[in-house]
């Protein structure tokens, strides 16, 4: 560790099911609410909050960042443990593990960082802590106390028992993993969260992980700059320095940056331009083009995607990517931040089966009156499980169906008695299934398909039949174009669509 270096304030993230109380957690360490008027009851967006916590008899600061837990949110939860450098597994001591639970931990097992369990909820009548350890046990979650090293703190985060334990195993953990930076070097850090307001431009959230951000610097990530003029702490009050681990939003940048890329900061405009020309010079070197082996044939749907943030429209490729495509290209013609415009609405007219969907935005007044002219439905949405589910449905709704060949039944010529006029009258013998009156049948010989037919009549000693089982003989006339004769095999089929 250089002269220079020191301790840093540890970056937490809160992860785990979407209703074991990661929300309510955050609430109370923060004493703030921001459960109360989320739709459909799941954080929307990544945030960033700084806290102080007295430890030893000295005050430390944790910064929490808080991801969403419903699994649509996948995208967001990966960028947000990728920040962090400690991650928090909130566990239901009425529910134990959940689907949502290992989900969560594989996203933080990739990352790589340390983590802490917190059962939550053992303020309930149904809360079973034993029961809780030992479901993280059966879960390959090896706790303290029970033959692992992974942290575990019980925990209310309604009434507030057991978080001043788990604030000090937060900064405990920090120790051990000797987190440090350099006040003295110019900021860089990662891009939590980037949006685009009518009258304030494009902002962006960003979690300082080392050196110094001041009024005056500028910042590069990919290819977006800003001058730091505007600058934020996590409620809203404007700063003028910020330092590592600590989350700021910057108002002014010429482009919307890479939400989950990484910033760094330059004294002046003249060497952040340097930086992104160095940049631009290397994405071309590493532009080369994929060659594809045969055209794709798939139906193509058009998805014009518009959100309020970056982190949404991450959320909603991510559900997007779930969806079944063997039959069709879902291929996204312009994705954005930002209400829908008219020429969003514009490039749906040049694309065929053309989707304008949008999340938590407004239309245009343009928009709306175009789209009205030319019968265009522009569909929004403010929960994005909703938006997933009804994507679904209409991707499904214009998939082309499939017709597929079902034999119901199979049999064996054993004589041909006549021939008049294309209709045959023979006998013959049913090796599976059943063989139905106006039934369709394909003949094949020695294995080879030659031709269809069908059957006009049926019957089974000398009496008209609808259709004749496996292992019985019958009498048929089937109409056919093809020359049937002894020997040859019959299969009845229906065609179906799927």
């Amino acid at each position: 560790m250089t002269e220079t270096r020191t301790h840093r304030p540890p970056v937490i993230v809160i992860m785990g099911h979407v209703d074991h109380g990661k929300s309510t957690l955050l609430d109370y360490i923060r004493k703030s609410n921001v459960v109360e008027g989320e739709a459909g009851g799941i954080t929307q967006h990544i945030s960033a909050y700084e806290v102080e916590h007295e430890k030893g008899g000295e005050k430390k600061k944790i910064t929490f960042l808080d991801t969403p837990g419903h699994e649509s949110f996948g995208a967001m939860r990966a960028r947000g443990s990728q920040v962090a450098d400690i991650a928090v597994l909130v566990v239901s001591a009425e529910d134990a593990v959940m689907p949502q639970t290992l989900e969560a931990l594989s996203t933080i097992t990739e990352s790589a960082i340390p983590y802490i369990v917190a059962i939550n909820k053992i303020d309930t009548p149904k809360a079973n802590v034993e029961r809780t350890k030992a479901s993280l046990i059966e879960n390959g979650i090896y706790i303290e106390g029970m033959g692992g090293d992974v942290p575990c703190v019980a925990i209310s985060a309604k009434t507030g028992e057991g978080i001043p334990d788990l604030l000090d195993m937060m900064l405990l953990v920090a120790e051990l993993e000797e987190l440090t930076g350099d006040a003295q070097k110019p900021a860089e850090g990662v891009v939590i969260e980037a949006a685009l307001d009518a009258r304030k431009g494009i902002s962006a959230t960003l979690i300082i992980k080392d050196g110094t951000l001041s009024a005056g610097m500028h910042l590069l990530s990919g290819r977006a700059l800003a001058p730091v003029r505007i600058m934020e702490d996590f409620t809203g009050k404007k700063i003028s320095e910020a330092s590592f681990s600590s989350p700021v939003r910057i108002i002014g940048w010429d482009e919307v940056p890479p939400v989950g890329g990484t910033f760094r900061s330059f004294a002046s405009k003249k060497e952040a331009q340097a930086a992104l020309l160095e940049y631009s010079e290397q994405e071309q070197t590493n532009d080369t083009p994929i060659a594809t082996d045969e055209e794709d044939t798939r139906t193509t749907i058009a998805i014009i995607l518009k959100a309020d943030v970056l982190g949404s429209l991450d959320a909603i490729k991510h559900e997007i990517a779930k969806i079944d495509t063997e039959r069709i290209n879902i291929r996204i013609v312009s994705e954005g931040v930002g209400s829908i415009s008219e020429s969003d609405v514009k490039l749906s007219l040049t694309s065929q089966n053309a989707l304008i969907v949008g999340f938590n935005v407004k239309i245009d007044s343009a928009a709306s009156d175009l789209a009205d002219r030319n019968g265009i439905t522009i569909h929004t949405f403010n929960i994005i499980y909703k938006l997933a589910e009804w994507l679904s449905t209409a991707i499904a709704e214009r998939t082309p169906k499939v017709k597929t060949k079902e034999v119901t039944g199979s049999a064996k010529i054993v004589k041909l008695f006549s021939v008049q006029k294309n209709k045959y009258v023979l006998g013959g013998r049913v090796e599976s299934g059943t063989i139905t009156q106006k039934g369709i049948v394909s003949i094949t010989r020695r294995g080879n398909e030659i031709g269809e037919g069908t059957i006009l009549s049926l019957q089974t000693q000398k009496s008209d039949v609808a259709e004749v089982s496996e292992g019985n003989e019958f009498g048929a006339q089937i109409e056919s174009k093809t020359d049937i004769a002894p020997g040859d095999s019959i299969e009845n089929f229906i065609i179906t669509e799927k």
